[in-house]
């Protein structure tokens, strides 16, 4: 006896006849689009900053093209989230599809084994039952896919013509208010920061100035746009109390000089409260190779920051006589509250909670090079004296350091050896006549040969202040460590 007919839905069928290779592959276009759009977006908004800030072209074409590039960079953000929903909800299409057919293509064959069987067979009800609730699934994910297209004018798989089509469903020209962003780890912030549109991200720097300008994760333009607002305000301030008044003074007369001389600068942080600066020289989101000098005991902005742009223009002259080709910047790093009474330099709290701020100012330059859809920098960081001793401890902070290169600059000594400090390569440089090297009151001498660090070329007479000095051969080799250039020797 042969089992009664059964009416298979057509859902069932259809579900056994999808097309999975040719799903799976429009899922793939549509995920590289997706994928694409953020660092293209990013270039766009680059190009919209430069124009924006008028350095390179000034009058009534320039501010409609920048208002034109915002626009555009607004529209692309509404694409970028739409397609990102879309490829997600594609995604599961396709996963249900897949278990929609297996189900429909076994259910079809039991059930036709059944109805051409002499004996009684049981049907397959229950696989029939679980294809047509798959098949259902197929079907939800569908609308839902595309939906998620419908808040851009895609209507029947049919996209707006033209940008004039879509600036109908997108409202380029209305203010977009940023949601709050999260205050850390770096890779959220500029996970955050990379998913806003540019005008979001102006308003946002624009009411909060001081809880995004020490905010590691966001890139260093926006960085130094928000600590330039509070450097003014600062300055603008009656009642800002007479240090901080001159504090901020030496940093904006720095960085008018440093402009005046053409080159580029970022106000990096700015924490007037806490006495720390961090000013880069150069673009630190877009150089080949970043440097970070670190100083030791005794600095201040107020009264050291100029002699520290110094080093680093030196650090940066060295590196381009090096590599002549290469895009660099470097940046003085006073995050740290530099140790003055003697309590505090013989001892390590300065450097441990110097370190925790290093550890993630080099986390927040990597991810903010990410949010505005930069390769990673060759990274190096210059410590001199104890701000050796910060980088010991920033070595301690869980996570590998985000440096490919640390150059120990006399050192009082370190806790353990060079593979302890986490990075590819570890150098030093350190003076028979430095008498900081000579007391190794914090460790470990780094010229010993069980600290394992590749020592740089040192004058005998080098001074403890000396290892920037042109006229000495330690600052050439920083240099080809900087670009990372093998010594010639």
């Amino acid at each position: 006896m042969t089992a009664p007919l059964v009416e298979v839905p057509v859902r069932v069928r259809e579900a056994a006849s999808y097309d999975l290779p040719l799903l799976r592959g429009a899922v793939g276009t549509l995920t590289g689009v997706a994928e694409r759009l953020p660092s293209w977006r990013a270039r766009l908004e680059g190009v919209a900053r430069s124009v924006d800030a008028g350095d390179a072209w000034a009058g009534p074409a320039a501010v409609s093209a920048a208002a034109a590039l915002r626009e555009l960079s607004a529209a692309g953000w509404a694409v970028e989230g739409a397609l990102a929903d879309s490829s997600a909800a594609f995604e599961r299409l396709s996963t249900e599809a897949d278990r929609a057919q297996d189900l429909a293509r076994e259910a079809l064959l039991r059930l036709e084994a059944a109805t051409s069987s002499t004996t009684e067979v049981a049907l397959p009800l229950a696989t029939l039952e679980a294809a047509l609730d798959r098949a259902a699934a197929v079907a939800a994910a569908t609308e839902e896919a595309g939906q998620t297209l419908a808040g851009v004018g895609v209507r029947d798989a049919f996209a707006p013509a033209d940008f004039s089509g879509l600036t109908r469903w997108v409202p380029v020209a209305a203010p977009v208010c940023a949601p709050p962003g999260p205050a850390g780890p770096p890779d959220a912030v500029a996970a955050w920061w990379a998913a806003l549109p540019l005008t979001a991200q102006l308003s946002a720097l624009q009411a909060d100035p001081a809880g995004l300008g020490g905010r590691d994760g966001l890139p260093a333009w926006a960085r130094d746009r928000a600590n330039r607002l509070l450097l003014d305000e600062a300055l603008a301030d009656p009642g800002t109390d007479p240090y901080t008044a001159f504090t901020a003074g030496v940093v904006a007369r720095r960085i008018q000089a440093e402009e005046t001389a053409g080159r580029h600068v970022q106000l990096h942080l700015l924490d007037l409260a806490g006495d720390r600066v961090a000013l880069g020289l150069g673009d630190l989101d877009t150089a080949d190779a970043v440097a970070l000098v670190v100083p030791g005991i005794h600095n201040t902005p107020g009264d050291d920051l100029g002699g520290l742009v110094g080093s680093a223009r030196a650090v940066a002259g060295a590196a381009q006589d090096a590599a002549p080709a290469m895009t660099l910047a470097t940046m003085v790093w006073l995050g740290y509250d530099s140790p003055s009474g003697a309590g505090q330099i013989l001892g390590r709290r300065n450097a441990i909670e110097g370190g925790a701020a290093l550890a993630t100012t080099l986390s927040g330059l990597l991810a903010g090079r990410a949010a505005v859809a930069s390769p990673d920098a060759r990274t190096s960081v210059l410590a001199h004296s104890y701000g050796t001793v910060v980088v010991d401890e920033a070595a301690d902070v869980p996570g590998r350091l985000a440096a490919d290169a640390v150059v120990l600059l006399g050192s009082p000594g370190m806790e353990e050896d060079a593979d302890s400090l986490e990075v590819p390569e570890v150098y030093d440089a350190a003076s028979p006549d430095d008498f900081v090297v000579a007391s190794r009151w914090f460790g470990r001498s780094t010229a010993s040969e069980r600290f394992d660090s590749a020592g740089l070329p040192v004058d005998p007479d080098t001074g403890h202040s000396d290892y920037y000095d042109p006229d000495l051969p330690t600052l050439a080799a920083i240099g080809r460590v900087v670009a990372g250039v093998p010594d010639p020797r």
